[in-house]
Parts: structure tokens; sequence; C-alpha cells
């Protein structure tokens, strides 16, 4: 089986090589709660989904608003938990990475991000 792995076309970084995907309701319910953290090159991305919360998790992550192109329209570095991002307009799926995965990879508004499946673009 091969990984899906997310890149920042913009900027070429590898933001995570491990992408784990919530695309039924309950997976989507479940996110990251049941996580005590993500290790480095881990994220989920929550498709469809156009804004987060971290009600009840117990870690900090870094969070960024795709629309249909993956196109960042919206990014949020260390969102702490028991907190809120409201949805974007245009969001169509939603990255959720290690806290430090944005600032570290120069990720942000407007930049390319590609979800790929063994080389080849998923998304």
């Amino acid at each position: 089986m091969r990984r899906l792995v997310a890149r920042n076309a913009s900027v070429n970084r590898v933001l995570a090589d491990r992408v784990g995907v919530a695309a039924t309701r309950a997976a989507r319910a479940v996110g990251l709660l049941s996580r005590t953290g993500l290790e480095p090159g881990e994220a989920l991305w929550i498709v469809p989904s156009r804004g987060v919360h971290t009600w009840g998790m117990r870690f900090t992550i870094d969070v960024l608003a795709l629309d249909e192109a993956g196109t960042v329209i919206d990014c949020v570095s260390n969102l702490r938990p028991w907190r809120v991002r409201l949805p974007r307009r245009g969001t169509a799926g939603v990255l959720e990475l290690p806290a430090g995965t944005l600032a570290a990879s120069h990720t942000s508004l407007g930049d390319q991000i590609l979800i790929e499946l063994g080389g080849r673009e998923a998304q």
C-alpha cells in the first residue's frame, strides 16, 4: 500500500509523508480526538470539511484550509485545544499537521498543496 504525502508545491517542501484521511462522517467526527499527538511527518486530511475544532484534543496543531484546487485559503499555526476555527468560504478540505510544521516549511496563504499517492497527485 502506498502512502499519501502532502507537499507544498509553492516552496517544494514535504509537509507530511504519512497522511491519514478522514473521509467518512464517523472518521471526521473522531478526527484526532483519540490521539495524544502527531509525530513529525504525520497529518490528517479531513475531506470534505470547511472548519475544525479542537474541543477535547490534548495537543496543539497547525491547520490548513484548502480549496478544491489545493490552494491554501486559511492557515492557523499552533491552534490550541478547546478552540474553533470557523469555516472559510471555498474550503473543500482541511489538513491538520503537528504544531510548528507551517513555520518550519514556510507555508502560507496562497501556497499550492498537493496530496500525492506514491508520487502521483491524488487531489
